[in-house]
C-alpha cells in the first residue's frame, strides 16, 4: 500500500449491536476494494477481521480489527469492533482514534440496545456518524419502519440518503435521494433506472427534509430556499458534508452485506462526506516547557503518536498500534516515550489488516499503523522526540467490576499463568488480574462473565495452561462489641530449657475500624519485664491477621496487658508471643465477636422505565436506596448502599432486567455489622473446613 497524506485518510469505526452485521460489512468492503478475491463469512470462520481462534470458535467479534483499504485514491482505515458489551474496552480503544462512525443497524431487528450505546459513544467522543441499515435482501424487512424509529429516537437530524428498490420480494436496487435517480444492480455495477412509483412519495418527503437542512447552512441558501430556488448537486453535497461533520445531519443508507449491495455507495460517501483527521482538534502537553502542544494532526509539526492498542499474540507477535497525531513517522526514526523516558529506534513500520502485516516507509499525521516489538511501550503511551517530548491524556476506558476467583489447576504452572495473564492485560485495558493478599485469593476482573470465560479459554488454547474459577471470598472483617478479661499461662517443659509466658489481658472495642488493634500495657511492679512487651504486641498483631471467629482479618480491638509473670530461665519472647496469641483467641471470643461486611456505594444508571425493577431488586439484595438523580436522555441515576457480597453476578442480572441498557459502578464505602444469618453461615463454613482437616487458604 502506498503512503497517503492526511487529507486522503479516513478513520472510520464500525459500531452496532452484536450480530447486526459489522464484520460482514467489513468483509464486503475488503472484497470491493480488492483486498480479497472472494467474500468470507462469519459462519465459515474465514473473514479478514475475525481471525482470532476464540472469535472463530464463538462466531462473534471479540477484538477490534484494523482493516485499511484503498478507495478512490483515498485510504480508509476501517475499525471493526465487537458488539457485545463485555468487550467495551476494545470499542473505546477504536473510538479514541476514529474520526467518524458507521452505525450498523439490522433491518430485521431494528434499533437495539447496541445501536443506542453506539450513538451514545459517538456523542461522548463527538464524532460524526451515519447509519447503514443492512439485511435489505430479506423480504419482510421494512426500511421505512427503521427510518421512522430512528427519527422518533434521534429527531429530524436523521436523513435517508437512499431507498431500497424491491421487485418480487428481492432487493434489486436503490434510489439516490440527492440525485433523485434510481439505480438497478447488474452484477457489481448499478445502472440508472426510473424511480418506482411506490417510492415517489417517500423520495419527495426525504428530499424536502434534506433541502431544509441544506438551506440552514447559510443565510444565502435560506433566502434561495424560500424564494423557491433549487440547489445544484454540488451545492447540496458541499452543504451536506458540513452538516454531517457538525452533527446536524446523520445520513442513513441501506444495503446488504451478504450480497455486497449498497457497499459501493457507502464507500463513496465515506470518502465524500466523512472528515479527514486534520479537521479535528488534538492537544497534549510539552513535558519540557509545560506548554500546550496543539498537534491537530498537522504533518508539519514535530512528530508525535499515541499507542491506542497492543496486540500480544503467540502466533503473529507483539505490535503497538499507533495513531500519528502530528508530523510524519518514518522507518529508523528515533522516538521518545514520555512514560518510560526512554529513546528507541523504530525498526519497521507496518500496516495491519486483520492478522496480516505489510511494511510501509512512513505514516503521515492522522494515519494508523503498527510498530513491532517496540521496547517497553504500552497502550496509552505517547511517542514523540526528546527535543519535543509530548504527553497526551490517557484513554477513557471503562472500569471492570465483574470479578471471579481463580487458581492454577497445576501448582507448577502458577508462574506460567501469571506470565500469560500479564500478556492479556497488556492487550485489554478492561481486564485485571489482582492478588488479594488480605483474603489469600487471586481475582480476575472484567466487564462481564463472557469476557472472563474467553480469557480462561485463551489461557488453555493459546498459552497451554489451565485455571479453575469459583465464587470469590468477600473481604469480611471481625471485631468485638463487648469487653473481656482473660489470663493465659503458656508453660512447656522439654527436658532442657522450658517455655514460660504468663499474661493477663483485657480486650475491648477500640472505636477505630481502620486499624487492626491498639496495644497498651499497664504492668506495674515488673511482673512482666519490659523486654517482653514487644513480643506480647507481636502476638496480638499476628492474631489479627486471621481472626478466631471465621479466619477474617480483625479490626477495632484494644488489647491491654496489665499483669502476668515470668520465669528467669524459661521465659522467652516466643513464649510470651504464644501466650498473647492464646489470650487473644480466648478474650476475643468472650467479648461479643461480630462479623463486619463491606458496604459499597452503588451507582446504577438506567432508563426511566426500569427504575422500579432495579429498586425492587436492590431491596432484595439488602440495599438501601439513598436517592435518584434525573439524567439527560430519559435516564435515572440510582444511588444505593449495598453489601458487597450481594453484588456477585450483578452485571448479568442488571443486563437481564434492563435489556442491556443499565450500567453500574461502585466504590467501597464502609464496614457494617453483618446480619446474624450471614455471620452464622460464615462461621459454619469455617468450622466445616477445620473439621475437614485444613484451614482455608
Amino acid at each position: 500500500m502506498k503512503v497517503y497524506t492526511t487529507d486522503k485518510i479516513r478513520n472510520v469505526v464500525l459500531l452496532g449491536h452484536g450480530g447486526a452485521g459489522k464484520t460482514t460489512l467489513a468483509e464486503a468492503m475488503c472484497y470491493l476494494a480488492g483486498v480479497t478475491s472472494r467474500m468470507g463469512k462469519v459462519a465459515d470462520k474465514n473473514t479478514v477481521s475475525d481471525f482470532d481462534s476464540q472469535e472463530q470458535k464463538r462466531g462473534i467479534s471479540i477484538n477490534t480489527s484494523l482493516l485499511p483499504i484503498e478507495w478512490e485514491d483515498h485510504k480508509i482505515n476501517v475499525l471493526d469492533t465487537p458488539g457485545y458489551f463485555d468487550f467495551v474496552g476494545e470499542v473505546e480503544q477504536a473510538m479514541s482514534v476514529a474520526d467518524a462512525a458507521i452505525i450498523v443497524v439490522s433491518g430485521k431487528d431494528g434499533i437495539q440496545v447496541g445501536t443506542e450505546k453506539a450513538w451514545d459513544l459517538c456523542e461522548k467522543f463527538k464524532i460524526p456518524r451515519m447509519f447503514w441499515v443492512t439485511d435489505m435482501d430479506i423480504d419482510d424487512v421494512s426500511y421505512r419502519q427503521v427510518i421512522e424509529n430512528l427519527v422518533a429516537e434521534y429527531g429530524k437530524k436523521i436523513a435517508p440518503f437512499n431507498l431500497p428498490i424491491r421487485e418480487n420480494g428481492k432487493y434489486v436496487g436503490y434510489v439516490n435521494v440527492i440525485q433523485e435517480k434510481g439505480f438497478r444492480y447488474e452484477g457489481k455495477d448499478a445502472v440508472e433506472c426510473p424511480v418506482p412509483d411506490y417510492l415517489s412519495e417517500y423520495l419527495s418527503e426525504y428530499r424536502d427534509n434534506l433541502m431544509e437542512a441544506v438551506a440552514e447552512t447559510s443565510d444565502e441558501f435560506m433566502d434561495r430556499y424560500f424564494a423557491g430556488d433549487t440547489f445544484s448537486e454540488a451545492e447540496i453535497r458541499s452543504a451536506v458534508r458540513v452538516n454531517i461533520q457538525d452533527g446536524s445531519i446523520v445520513p442513513v443508507e441501506c444495503g446488504s452485506g451478504t450480497e455486497c449491495k449498497g457497499v459501493y455507495t457507502l464507500l463513496d460517501d465515506i470518502v465524500k462526506y466523512m472528515p479527514s483527521a486534520d479537521t479535528r482538534k488534538m492537544s497534549g502537553i510539552n513535558m519540557k516547557t509545560n506548554e500546550i502542544f496543539e498537534a491537530n494532526f498537522d504533518f508539519s509539526k514535530p512528530k508525535s503518536a499515541f499507542i491506542f492498542k497492543t496486540i500480544v499474540d503467540p502466533f503473529i507477535g507483539r505490535y503497538s498500534l499507533i495513531k500519528v497525531r502530528s508530523g510524519v513517522f518514518k522507518t529508523d526514526d528515533l522516538v521518545y516515550n514520555s512514560r518510560t523516558q526512554e529513546e528507541a529506534k523504530i525498526g519497521k513500520i507496518y500496516i495491519l489488516r486483520g492478522n496480516k502485516s505489510a511494511e510501509v516507509p512512513e505514516l503521515h499525521a492522522g494515519d494508523l499503523g503498527a510498530l513491532a516489538k517496540f521496547g517497553n511501550a504500552q497502550t496509552g503511551d505517547t511517542l514523540s522526540t526528546k527535543a519535543n517530548p509530548i504527553q497526551y491524556a490517557p484513554m477513557d476506558v471503562s472500569k471492570p467490576y465483574t470479578y471471579i476467583r481463580y487458581r492454577a489447576v497445576k501448582k507448577d504452572e502458577i508462574d506460567k499463568v501469571q506470565q500469560a495473564l500479564q500478556k492479556i492485560m497488556a492487550e485489554d485495558p478492561t481486564f485485571k488480574a489482582v492478588n488479594d493478599a488480605e483474603n489469600h485469593q487471586s481475582l480476575l476482573y472484567g466487564c462481564g462473565n463472557l469476557q472472563l470465560d474467553i480469557i480462561k479459554d485463551r489461557l488453555k488454547d493459546e498459552y497451554k495452561v489451565e485455571i479453575e474459577t469459583e465464587k470469590p471470598k468477600v473481604a469480611f472483617r471481625e471485631t468485638i462489641r463487648k469487653t473481656s478479661d482473660v489470663e493465659y499461662k503458656y508453660k512447656k517443659q522439654t527436658g532442657g530449657h522450658g517455655q514460660y509466658g504468663h499474661v493477663k489481658m483485657r480486650f475491648g472495642p477500640s472505636g477505630n475500624l481502620n486499624e487492626p488493634y491498639e496495644f497498651e500495657e499497664e504492668v506495674v511492679g515488673g511482673s512482666v519485664p519490659k523486654n517482653y512487651f514487644p513480643a506480647v504486641e507481636k502476638g496480638v498483631a499476628e492474631s489479627c491477621d486471621r481472626g478466631p471467629l471465621a479466619a477474617y482479618p480483625v479490626v477495632g480491638v484494644k488489647a491491654v496487658l496489665y499483669d502476668g509473670s515470668y520465669h528467669p530461665v524459661d521465659s522467652s519472647e516466643m513464649a510470651f508471643k504464644t501466650a498473647a496469641r492464646q489470650a487473644f483467641r480466648q478474650g476475643f471470643m468472650e467479648a461479643g465477636p461480630v462479623l463486619m461486611e463491606p458496604i459499597v456505594a452503588l451507582h446504577v444508571t438506567v432508563p426511566d422505565t426500569y427504575t422500579g425493577d432495579v429498586m425492587g431488586d436492590l431491596n432484595k439484595r439488602r440495599g438501601r436506596v439513598l436517592g435518584m438523580t434525573p439524567l439527560p436522555g430519559g435516564k435515572q441515576k440510582i444511588d444505593a448502599d449495598v453489601p458487597q457480597m450481594e453484588l456477585f453476578d450483578y452485571c448479568n442480572i442488571l443486563r437481564s432486567m434492563t435489556g442491556g441498557r443499565g450500567d453500574y459502578s461502585y466504590e467501597f464505602a464502609r464496614y457494617e455489622q453483618a446480619p446474624a444469618d450471614v455471620q452464622s453461615a460464615e462461621v459454619q463454613a469455617r468450622a466445616s473446613k477445620v473439621a475437614e482437616g485444613y484451614a482455608e487458604s
